[in-house]
């Protein structure tokens, strides 16, 4: 292992600790090193390239999407349109797609968040089922949304978005700073 590897690893480490203690709730104020790791996170070239690389592809598996099927990349619609007795093979090969994606990934070692692995399987099924719930009396989820709508200028969909995100905002401080 080279050096410039070495404390590349010590400066995840350093990041991951940060994370973990703020999400404990041990760290609460601006000057703490959570806020600064954010901060390399963010100027980090490697993570900052994954994640424009991330986002291009999403970008275009919803664009092909739409052009190839002229359907839009929701996957609440796309899961709901599949538990139907109509369904297409599409809708099909799309969902088996995000779980095999998901798989591959743990199979290729990357973990997952600090955060999921402390959680209880029941609470994470709870958690899935209300926002399914959500995303069917929202019309739609953050991928039909927050990519495909506000890349088509849609007023419903920015509305969508800015409410599902500011509830997002609202839950995680009133997790973070009040229980």
């Amino acid at each position: 292992m080279t050096r410039k590897s070495t404390q590349e690893n010590m400066e995840r480490e350093s990041m991951i600790t940060s994370t973990a203690k703020h999400a404990q709730g041990g760290v609460r104020n601006a000057a703490d090193p959570h806020i600064s790791g954010c901060m390399t996170i963010i100027l980090n070239p490697a993570m900052l390239a994954d994640s424009l690389a991330g986002g291009a592809v999403i970008g275009t598996a919803s664009a092909g999407l739409l052009l190839v099927n002229g359907r839009i990349a929701g996957i609440s619609g796309i899961f709901a349109r599949a538990t139907k007795p109509d369904a297409t093979l599409w809708q099909w090969a799309f969902l088996a797609g995000l779980l095999a994606a998901g798989a591959g990934a743990a199979l290729a070692g990357y973990p997952l968040p600090a955060d999921i692995t402390k959680q209880s399987l029941p609470l994470l099924a709870l958690a899935g089922l209300l926002t399914g719930v959500g995303t069917r009396l929202g019309g739609g989820c953050t991928s039909g949304h927050g990519v495909c709508g506000l890349a088509r200028l849609s007023p419903r969909s920015l509305a969508a978005v800015l409410v599902f995100m500011g509830v997002a905002g609202l839950t995680v401080f009133v997790r973070r700073h009040v229980l």
